[in-house]
């Protein structure tokens, strides 16, 4: 065979053994090759497919996340950085954190929908419950009230029922800001203890 013949024959042998390689392949999808993006996605989405479908376990779900990776290959190309790796370890580095990523988030969505449905439940119940200890408690309120002198009762009504401020109180009154402070002071500590003694 004469030289010239045996020199093209071994170049596309050395160029079909060169495009197996990830790592080549890779390199040659940062610059924008679509072929040898084929050629790698055609090599690497079954080992991908693979490890996802180890993790998430559902063929659909599997497939789609394998799509993903394999998307993000392309548009990342550049960014991989084979020194710490090769690009099939960093690929399916990327294909197994997608998939742990996808068992979380539907892990999530359920934590959400099971929440909202329990809590959906429970409103009716716990409305209801709320409403009846609001009115306990006021009624208790009203009670215990009737326990203090009346000017402690009417600066405590002024404040709380009425939404003045310690200082509006007092000038509502004609009193000193110190005088109102002590019956509120001394009203509120009356009340709580009349309340205290109305729960046991």
């Amino acid at each position: 065979m004469p030289e010239s013949q045996r020199h093209l024959s071994s170049v596309p042998d050395d160029r079909v053994a060169e495009s197996r390689d990830p790592d080549v392949l890779l390199a040659r999808v940062a610059r924008g090759d679509r072929a040898a993006y084929e050629a790698l996605y055609d090599q690497m989405v079954p080992q991908v497919y693979g490890v996802i479908r180890r993790v998430l376990r559902d063929p659909s779900q599997s497939e789609e996340v394998a799509q993903d990776v394999m998307v993000e290959v392309w548009r990342t190309a550049t960014r991989f950085d084979t020194d710490r790796g090769s690009a099939k370890s960093l690929i399916l580095t990327m294909a197994h954190r997608r998939a742990v990523d996808r068992v979380r988030s539907v892990q999530s969505s359920r934590d959400r929908e099971e929440r909202v449905s329990r809590e959906s439940r429970e409103r009716p119940f716990d409305s209801v419950a709320d409403a009846v200890e609001t009115r306990f408690e006021t009624q208790q309120v009203r009670e215990a009230l009737k326990n203090l002198t009346d000017v402690q009762r009417e600066a405590i009504e002024m404040a709380y029922y009425g939404g003045n401020t310690y200082r509006e109180v007092a000038a509502l009154l004609d009193t000193p800001l110190g005088t109102v402070k002590t019956r509120m002071r001394d009203g509120l500590i009356r009340l709580r203890d009349a309340m205290e003694v109305e729960t046991r």
